[in-house]
């Protein structure tokens, strides 16, 4: 009897999603993929928001229904998409966040030495193209913007793609941040191509404006919020300071996959299948237990850190407009170092920090959203908008913070 592959997602946003054909099928069996069931998609912003607790899988799935949409909308305006460059679109998009760690960004400056996750899902790619007998090469070529129909690409990764048109609007819907939620049917609907390249048309203007206004919303709201940030920078500090005690040949507990990324230096240079196939075992449970375990260390920087995050106790962050200045840092420093009995500056700089946020809603100099008028001229969007703040949008906004614990200061 022949394995029914055909099978049907029930997605709490979209409804029923569908399985097109058996090789996508494959690959959401196969545990490279399976794995982002157990990726967090919004890292530890659960502990401002109780519902975001939804994951990279859940994500991946989205974003190849709405491709599936994106498809139809745009052969529907004649745009020539061969069966071959569909199933590229849909395989690339699946895959597009495969290289995501646990706890995803944080991630990039701990587990691994500035790699994106970007670099680590072409490697995933190229493993899973041979495991499928080149079957993936399209799906490659234009997740790497090699395929001469610059469009496709532009559909998986530009400023209006298939993975910003699903993370806003699944990420809204899991916060229950409103402001967030976008209108991706009338953008997909608006959709079409001109000399070769991704346009909005004209009356999907509006839609545009309000979508990058979510993504502002979204990145000071919820991405960007302080206490996510704060436990973010936590989970980075447990991380460096684990790796700092495995040095001094001081003895920690953690799963085999975290322990090779803690006493092993992966870079880009030495990043191969071996390490990949390590990387593919590590996920949020290794992370969480480790934490869990650690608390219990007999290293007051790591047991203090690690129950700050565990018990939801973090350190107080305040926000400003300006750099925080060296004399306000120093005077924390001085009075944890006072309250904490630490001997150095290296410790004192675990629980004492500074760092800056950055937020552009709209970059102009890269990826432009192009609008295509009625009279047939192509747009830029923040040119063409009537909206006072579309210009402004496309500024960079920083904004400073200081991390200290409240208790001590």
């Amino acid at each position: 009897m022949k394995y029914n592959k055909l099978k049907i997602f029930n997605d709490p946003i979209y409804g029923f999603i569908r399985i097109p054909n058996d090789l996508i099928f494959d690959l959401i069996a196969d545990p490279y993929f399976q794995r982002l069931r157990r990726i967090s998609q919004m890292g530890l912003s659960y502990l401002v928001y109780p519902g975001a607790h939804h994951t990279r899988f859940h994500h991946a799935l989205g974003c190849m229904y709405l491709m599936q949409k994106a498809i139809l909308a745009l052969r529907y305006k004649a745009v020539d998409i061969s069966e071959e460059e569909e199933i590229g679109l849909l395989c690339a998009i699946l895959l597009h966040d495969i290289g995501h760690g646990p706890f995803s960004h944080a991630m990039e400056h701990s587990i691994v030495k500035d790699i994106s996750h970007e670099h680590i899902s072409l490697q995933f790619m190229h493993e899973l193209n041979r495991k499928f007998d080149g079957k993936l090469t399209l799906a490659i070529e234009i997740f790497t913007g090699k395929h001469p129909k610059r469009f496709l690409n532009q559909l998986v990764s530009s400023q209006l793609d298939m993975d910003r048109l699903d993370y806003l609007k699944r990420d809204s819907f899991y916060t229950g941040v409103a402001e967030g939620n976008t209108n991706a049917d009338r953008l997909i609907t608006m959709l079409n191509v001109v000399d070769g390249n991704l346009v909005l048309e004209e009356k999907g203007i509006y839609s545009v404006e309000k979508f990058l206004m979510a993504r502002r919303f979204m990145y000071w709201q919820v991405y960007l919020h302080k206490t996510s940030v704060v436990a973010e920078q936590i989970l980075i500090s447990i991380l460096k300071r684990a790796r700092f005690l495995l040095d001094k040949n001081h003895r920690l507990n953690a799963s085999s996959a975290l322990m090779y990324f803690l006493l092993n230096e992966v870079r880009v240079d030495n990043f191969d299948c071996q390490v990949l196939d390590q990387f593919s075992k590590l996920d949020d449970i290794d992370i969480l237990s480790a934490v869990k375990e650690w608390q219990n260390s007999d290293d007051f920087v790591l047991s203090t850190l690690c129950q700050m995050l565990i018990d939801r106790k973090l350190l107080h962050i305040k926000v400003r407009k300006e750099p925080i200045t060296k004399k306000k840092l120093e005077s924390k420093k001085k009075k944890v170092q006072q309250r904490f009995g630490l001997k150095n500056e290296d410790e004192i700089s675990y629980f004492v920090f500074t760092g800056k946020l950055e937020n552009r809603a709209y970059n102009r100099k890269h990826q432009n959203i192009n609008i295509l008028r009625k009279n047939g001229k192509i747009v830029d969007v923040a040119k063409l908008s009537d909206h006072l703040n579309l210009n402004a949008l496309s500024n960079t906004v920083t904004k400073y913070y200081i991390c200290y614990p409240k208790e001590a200061v």
